[in-house]
């Protein structure tokens, strides 16, 4: 039996390989880095189906480039990289792979929270310098977790996840979505509010939308000036989500209190500015990095593009309507 032939544009956990190797024959981008436009052109040219990363664009000029392909599977749950509309025309389906990294991604929210809360990285810096002189009772005084309010934007699975957690610090914990999540309302007492209100009463922010043109630049310095001069702001969504060159503006004058971010507006760049500042957390967009999540992501790629390859719907297909 013939094998199908499919491209993975970067190495990813063995789990999902594995099974693609069973009915497959498997290329994969032999370097660590993302690829380039022309060599994503080139190596999806007489491919029957690709695992794409979220650094990949798979636009029109992809898939007109891949003649042929049965389907692009991508290996992240967010799809701001892939051309939906682009591809439903064409009768081509897309997936994502949502659900997985869920847990991993709001425990990351929760980490990146502590840590500016309670100057951990600047702090951490000091002690490796081996210049910290000693106990003092003004030293690194941060802000208070335990009772106080925590504003979750966008409350679908990740938002939900890290809302949840907020059990054990008797949170208020205030939302804001398109929909009423009945499980924050019931679990927690949780009240959808408006984004203003939300922005006005939150001690901690925590972004979990998607990215798309109604959210892109969500926050900007507008926006921070609605916020409390002693809130924190942490985003493990999407970096266009937020203006960076506003938020370095707002942090540097005081305006919020302080930033966590694990994405950015131009990764893997940022702002200038940005890292000098000691009133923000960054992190290389890790919040999935864990070995469950990794292998599960891994896995769930390697599913839908076997589903597309049979010519089956995929499990999380990006735009079923090509199947009705």
């Amino acid at each position: 039996m013939k094998k199908f032939n499919v491209y993975v544009t970067r190495l990813i956990p063995v789990e999902g390989l594995t099974l693609l190797r069973e009915t497959c024959n498997v290329e994969i981008n032999p370097e660590d880095r993302p690829l380039s436009r022309e060599e994503l052109l080139k190596n999806v040219k007489g491919r029957d189906g690709v695992i794409s990363l979220l650094t990949d664009r798979i636009d029109g000029e992809v898939m007109d480039t891949a003649k042929g392909i049965r389907g692009f599977a991508n290996y992240a749950v967010g799809f701001d990289n892939l051309d939906v509309k682009a591809a439903t025309a064409r009768k081509l389906p897309l997936s994502n792979t949502p659900g997985v990294l869920t847990l991993a991604t709001a425990e990351m929210a929760w980490t990146l929270l502590f840590a500016v809360a309670r100057h951990l990285i600047e702090s951490e810096k000091i002690m490796r310098s081996g210049t910290w002189p000693g106990w003092g009772p003004m030293q690194f005084i941060g802000g208070d977790v335990t009772g106080k309010t925590l504003g979750i934007v966008g409350a679908g699975r990740i938002g939900t996840a890290m809302a949840l957690m907020s059990k054990g610090f008797a949170m208020k914990v205030l939302y804001t979505d398109e929909v009423a999540n009945t499980v924050l309302e019931k679990e927690l007492g949780a009240k959808k509010v408006s984004f203003e209100e939300l922005l006005r009463e939150s001690d901690f922010v925590s972004v979990h939308v998607p990215l798309m043109p109604s959210t892109r630049h969500l926050f900007n310095a507008k926006v921070f000036a609605m916020m409390k001069p002693s809130a924190y702001l942490i985003n493990t969504a999407r970096g266009p989500v937020i203006n960076e060159a506003e938020l370095v503006e707002a942090l540097r004058k005081n305006v919020i209190a302080g930033a966590a971010l694990d994405v950015y507006e131009f990764e893997p760049k940022m702002v200038a500015g940005l890292a000098e500042l000691a009133n923000v957390v960054i992190a290389p967009h890790t919040a999935s990095a864990t070995k469950s999540s990794r292998a599960g992501m891994s896995v769930k790629a390697a599913k839908n593009l076997l589903a597309m390859l049979k010519g089956e719907r995929p499990p999380d297909c990006l735009n079923p309507e090509i199947y009705e």
